[in-house]
């Protein structure tokens, strides 16, 4: 018996913004004095993605910078990226009416997501705000998906058997086989009905919607 709907964030929930995101770091490669392509080799170098994604962002910035030989502060470059990220979390259509729904019916509502610190300091300011019963970022749990423990930790904190839970995402990192891996139900979104952006999805042979509010028929 389904108990509980965990979702992934971005690409599921909200869309993180690809052009303002290159934007930003145009700017941010002027600012520094280092190219535009050697920034983004070097910040999205896989070495530097668990600093990045699963620990202070803060701690990242200084390591990039190190790698990277500049003497700089990371303030400036932190606060552009947290109004970014404000910004960007603004509910897909039909979200935050599903959630409420969910919770009306008595189902407890989870998010796990591998996402950089600023999600997490920016939350409770975000219209999201409110409509989970547990919240685990990546960032702040030092845990990535599809590592197990990530999404057994937000199983612990809704208080729910991950058999009992449903996990939608767009199956980005492994998420959605992670889930199935501790006993989760995976349910791949591919919004609007286009084709899944990841590899290996286009033949998933699982439970998929192409709306976030189609969730509800799953849970009747």
């Amino acid at each position: 018996m389904i108990r509980a709907v965990v979702f992934d964030l971005w690409q599921t929930l909200a869309v993180w913004p690809e052009e303002e995101s290159a934007e930003l770091r145009r700017a941010w490669s002027d600012a520094v004095g280092v190219p535009a392509d050697r920034l983004d080799e070097a910040w999205l170098d896989p070495d530097l993605y668990p600093l990045r994604e699963a620990g202070p962002i803060a701690h990242a910035l200084a390591a990039l910078y190190e790698r990277l030989g500049i003497e700089e502060e990371v303030d400036g470059i932190l606060q552009r990226r947290l109004e970014i990220t404000r910004r960007a979390l603004v509910p897909v259509e039909g979200a935050v009416s599903t959630l409420r729904e969910l919770r009306r019916r008595g189902m407890r509502t989870g998010l796990v997501s591998n996402c950089t610190e600023e999600v997490a300091l920016v939350w409770e300011e975000s219209p999201f705000a409110g409509l989970f019963d547990a919240a685990v970022f990546s960032a702040t749990s030092g845990l990535l998906k599809p590592d197990p423990r990530i999404y057994e930790l937000a199983c612990e904190r809704l208080d729910v058997e991950p058999e009992g839970c449903l996990f939608v995402g767009d199956g980005a990192n492994d998420e959605l086989r992670g889930a199935a891996r501790v006993g989760m139900t995976p349910v791949l979104v591919h919004h609007g009905g286009a084709e899944p952006v990841w590899d290996g999805l286009r033949d998933w042979p699982g439970l998929r919607i192409s709306a976030i509010p189609q969730v509800l028929e799953l849970v009747r």
